[in-house]
């Protein structure tokens, strides 16, 4: 359980960007970065203070800003699966 939030927020991040590439619509991809979000941040609160599962959320928001420039200089899906480990690791 104590991994539970920390692998869905990475996949959420594939996932989102997925939809956002296969739909065209950025908007959805969103959507689903905001219900995987608050899906990871609900299994940290289960197994952590308030406030790790803060940071843990912060760490997740920040990931998702960090990839869009990280993409200009890696491209888009290797940035993507980057902040995704790097997401899954340090939360």
């Amino acid at each position: 359980m104590r991994a539970l939030g920390s692998i869905i927020a990475a996949t959420t991040l594939i996932t989102g960007f997925g939809v956002a590439q296969a739909s065209g619509n950025r908007p959805a991809g969103g959507a689903v970065l905001l219900a995987g979000g608050a899906a990871a941040t609900w299994a940290w609160l289960q197994v952590a203070s308030p406030p790790r599962a803060g940071v843990n959320a912060a760490i997740f928001t920040g990931a998702f800003v960090a990839s869009h420039p990280l993409a200009k200089h890696i491209g888009a899906r290797p940035s993507v699966f980057s902040v995704a480990a790097l997401t899954a690791g340090a939360t």
